[in-house]
C-alpha cells in the first residue's frame, strides 16, 4: 500500500469519532468502505481513499425535491440497515432542503428552498424524487402555490448536477402509467434537463450511497449508459448475476424479466444484503427500465413451472 493511501493519524481520529457516535466498531466502518469499493467496481486499494473521502471531504450542498411520489425512495434510504448510509445523507453532505426530514413547513420551508438555491447556485447537487405532472400546465401537482413543473424549471438549471432517485423521477414510473390524467413524466422528459438516473422501485440505498461516495472521491458523478443510469449499478443484466440462472429454480417461466433487466440486485441485495425479489420467490419486474408498469405487465405468469 502506498504511503499516501495509508490512514494518517488525523483521519484515524475522525473515523474514531464517527464510529463512536454511530455506536459501531471501526471494523464496521472499514467494511462499509469495502462495500462501497465493491459496488463501484473499484479495487481494494481504494478502501483507504474512500475512508478518507467519507471522513474528510468537503460537504457538498444537496437540495432534495419531492414531486409525484410515495416517499418510498427516501424511506428506503433513511431506513437502511447499514448505519453509515443515512450518515452520508444527513451529515457527510450538507442537506439544505428535504421536505421529509426538515423541521420547517409551509412558507418557511419554501423560503429555505429559495435561500439554498440562491446561496449555492451552480454548486449544489439536486436530487429529485417523483415524476413531474405536465398536463394542464402542471396543475395536477402543486407545492406552495407553484406547480412542480415550475419548481423544477426554476431550481434544476441552477444545480451543478441533477440526480433522479427512483423510477418515477427517472422515467415516469407509476404516475406515468396508462390511464393517468396528470401527464406525469420523468424529470428529463418534463424539463429537457440532463439527469443522472437511479431507477428502482425503490432504488437500492447502497447504490445511492455509492454514487455519493463516487462524488466525494472524484468531485463528479459516475459514468452512465444511454438512459442516464450509472454503469456501476446498471451495467449487468440481472439474469447474468442471478444464482438461480441455469437451475431448476429459475423463474423465467413465471414471468421473470431478469434476462432483460439491468441492475445489480443479485449482488448488492436490499436490507443490508438480506434478500432481493427473486430470492424471495418473486419474479424480477425490471423496475429500472423506461416504461416500467405498462411495458412490464403482467408481473407474474402462473403458467410456468420449475
Amino acid at each position: 500500500m502506498k504511503q499516501e493511501d495509508k490512514l494518517d493519524e488525523g483521519l484515524e481520529e475522525k473515523i474514531d469519532d464517527l464510529v463512536t457516535k454511530k455506536g459501531v466498531t471501526r471494523r464496521d466502518f472499514m467494511k462499509f468502505c469495502g462495500l462501497m469499493a465493491a459496488t463501484l467496481g473499484l479495487e481494494a486499494s481504494f478502501v483507504p481513499k474512500i475512508a478518507r473521502a467519507i471522513a474528510s471531504a468537503p460537504r457538498p450542498p444537496i437540495v432534495w425535491l419531492q414531486f409525484a411520489e410515495c416517499t418510498g425512495c427516501t424511506e428506503a434510504l433513511l431506513r437502511t440497515a447499514d448505519p453509515f448510509i443515512d450518515d452520508l445523507l444527513l451529515e457527510k453532505v450538507s442537506s439544505e432542503y428535504h421536505e421529509t426530514i426538515m423541521a420547517a413547513a409551509g412558507d418557511h420551508a419554501t423560503a429555505c428552498l429559495d435561500s439554498a438555491v440562491s446561496q449555492y447556485a451552480g454548486q449544489f447537487l439536486c436530487f429529485v424524487e417523483g415524476a413531474i405532472p405536465t398536463a394542464g400546465g402542471g396543475i395536477y401537482g402543486m407545492i406552495g402555490n407553484k406547480t412542480m413543473l415550475q419548481i423544477a424549471r426554476e431550481v434544476l438549471p441552477q444545480a451543478k448536477a441533477v440526480v433522479c432517485v427512483g423510477t418515477c423521477a427517472s422515467f415516469g414510473g407509476l404516475p406515468a402509467a396508462a390511464g393517468g390524467l396528470t401527464g406525469a413524466r420523468g424529470v428529463r422528459d418534463a424539463t429537457g434537463i440532463s439527469t443522472v438516473n437511479m431507477p428502482g422501485c425503490p432504488p437500492n440505498a447502497v447504490n445511492i450511497a455509492a454514487l455519493i461516495v463516487n462524488y466525494l472521491l472524484n468531485n463528479q458523478l459516475p459514468g452512465t449508459d444511454r438512459y442516464g443510469r450509472p454503469n456501476f449499478a446498471y451495467g449487468n443484466k440481472v439474469h447474468s448475476l442471478c444464482p438461480r440462472r441455469g437451475t431448476d429454480w429459475c423463474l423465467k417461466g413465471f414471468g421473470c424479466k431478469g434476462p432483460n433487466a439491468l441492475h445489480n440486485c443479485p449482488s448488492v441485495k436490499y436490507n443490508g444484503g438480506t434478500s432481493w425479489c427473486v430470492q424471495a420467490d418473486a419474479p424480477c419486474k425490471n423496475c429500472t427500465t423506461p416504461g416500467f408498469w405498462d411495458s412490464m405487465t403482467p408481473f407474474f405468469d402462473y403458467s410456468g413451472s420449475y
